[in-house]
């Protein structure tokens, strides 16, 4: 257990040089589709499409089958933050029958996006010098007046801890200003001085894992965004893989990858230079040493 323990204040355990440099030149984990250990099997298929226009007559045969490969995680928020995630993928979307907001990945979440800012907020009292970034994106079924809302509930919610953007900080930065959170809204429409634009995500859209590392290496040759981006070792299955691999799940797929993903990432380093990564995402994490791997890449050279 003291493995977790001493992941859950990582970013305040750094060598002192590493919390001097922009948040975009550290190895950051994070979690891709973050909330989608709640799934809610009587809720209706959002996604794929494919399966949505099945849902109405196969649900009960559809939607175990989308739970399966829908469920990206299977640790709670709290326990993702312990076990080192600074980096939290969110999809939200609107429910016609409710007034709340909820996280969803092929069906929606039990979690009201209040709930899990809720727990998120409360995790951040208690850790005071760990800084968290937020991606909100995948909008779904959500009206202006629904953006508008959440994004005066996040601002109300987190309040002085949201740092403004676009500047990247660094650690120091922001233990000194008492930011904990950098808040992304991939919306167009709302523009504010605390939410950041969309954070740019190196998605494979690829199931075979030598072909989501083959795809990131390209895109390392083509060189890094300026700022904060995402390495995507998440492997993707469309409702055709679904319906093929019947008695599989996500999980068994990405368990079976994950020792050549973690492979690849041992040889990453961060930093400013053109190959450099930044915040690497992956699905079931706080479950094998993705994050370990991840955090030890920023002392690797803190010898130089």
């Amino acid at each position: 257990m003291a493995e977790t323990e001493s992941l859950a204040d990582w970013m305040s355990n750094l060598n002192e040089k590493f919390t001097k440099i922009p948040l975009s030149q550290l190895a950051i984990p994070g979690s891709h589709d973050a909330m989608a250990y709640s799934l809610d099997m009587d809720s209706s298929v959002l996604e794929p499409e494919k399966l949505k226009a099945l849902d109405k007559m196969f649900s009960t045969f559809l939607r175990p089958i989308v739970k399966k490969w829908g469920t990206a995680q299977e640790k709670n928020i709290s326990e993702q933050l312990d076990a080192g995630m600074r980096y939290f993928d969110l999809r939200v979307a609107g429910k016609p029958e409710s007034s709340d907001l909820f996280f969803y990945h092929g069906l929606y979440t039990t979690m009201t996006v209040k709930e899990g800012m809720t727990e998120l907020e409360k995790w951040l009292g208690q850790h005071t010098k760990e800084v968290v970034i937020l991606a909100f994106s995948h909008f779904k079924e959500m009206s202006d007046d629904q953006h508008t809302e959440l994004t005066n509930f996040l601002k109300e919610h987190f309040k002085t801890k949201l740092c403004p953007k676009p500047q990247v900080p660094s650690l120091k930065d922001c233990w000194e200003s008492g930011y904990q959170v950098i808040l992304s809204y991939d919306n167009r429409k709302v523009d504010d001085p605390v939410l950041w634009p969309r954070i740019e995500y190196w998605w494979a859209d690829n199931s075979d894992p030598k072909e989501v590392i083959s795809y990131l290496n390209d895109q390392k040759q083509k060189g890094r965004p300026e700022g904060l981006f995402v390495a995507g070792l998440n492997l993707t299955f469309d409702g055709n893989d679904m319906l093929l691999y019947l008695t599989k799940s996500l999980k068994e797929k990405t368990m079976l990858a994950y020792p050549l993903l973690l492979d690849w990432v041992k040889e990453q380093h961060p930093g400013s230079d053109k190959e450099s990564v930044n915040i690497i995402a992956g699905d079931f994490v706080g479950v094998n040493s993705f994050a370990q791997d991840i955090i030890k890449l920023n002392n690797a050279d803190s010898g130089s």
